[in-house]
């Protein structure tokens, strides 16, 4: 399980630290794709495994599916950390998330997964769920969640 948050930085090639605590469970390697928020998501092989048979039964005649199974699959990189504990995340990837050499990259352990955000996106991020916790926390519970 992924927990924490953790601040590093990209170097000049475009690689980033994974978390001490968080190695042993990637060491074997890991998928890394788009978030949905701007943010990037890296996966263990088995929930790897779990999300993208769960986008795989969506309907291709669906253009919502279609779309979120693009998002998905088509920004995937495999990826095993270096001796360092250190993967290269492509540029493209940098872009879309908007992750910088001049600023902190925040890595997130959010259960299953782990989040890569810009310094400034995260911290936007994360203010507006303190500021909203209770009203998000309400809003899932009349769901049934």
């Amino acid at each position: 399980m992924f927990l924490g948050e953790y601040t590093h930085s990209l170097d000049d090639k475009g690689r980033l630290a994974i978390p001490a605590r968080f190695r042993a469970e990637l060491a074997d390697g890991l998928y890394l794709t788009r978030g949905l928020d701007r943010c990037l998501v890296i996966w263990p092989p088995a929930a790897w495994k779990a999300m993208a048979d769960r986008l795989n039964a969506l309907s291709p005649w669906q253009a919502d599916a279609r779309r979120l199974q693009r998002l998905f699959f088509s920004g995937a990189v495999s990826a095993v950390p270096d001796k360092l504990g250190r993967i290269v995340i492509p540029e493209y990837l940098r872009n879309y998330a908007e992750l910088q050499q001049d600023q902190d990259v925040v890595l997130v352990g959010v259960s299953d997964r782990v989040e890569i955000w810009s310094g400034p996106r995260w911290l936007a991020e994360r203010g507006d769920a303190e500021s909203n916790g209770v009203e998000l926390a309400e809003q899932l519970a009349r769901q049934g969640l």
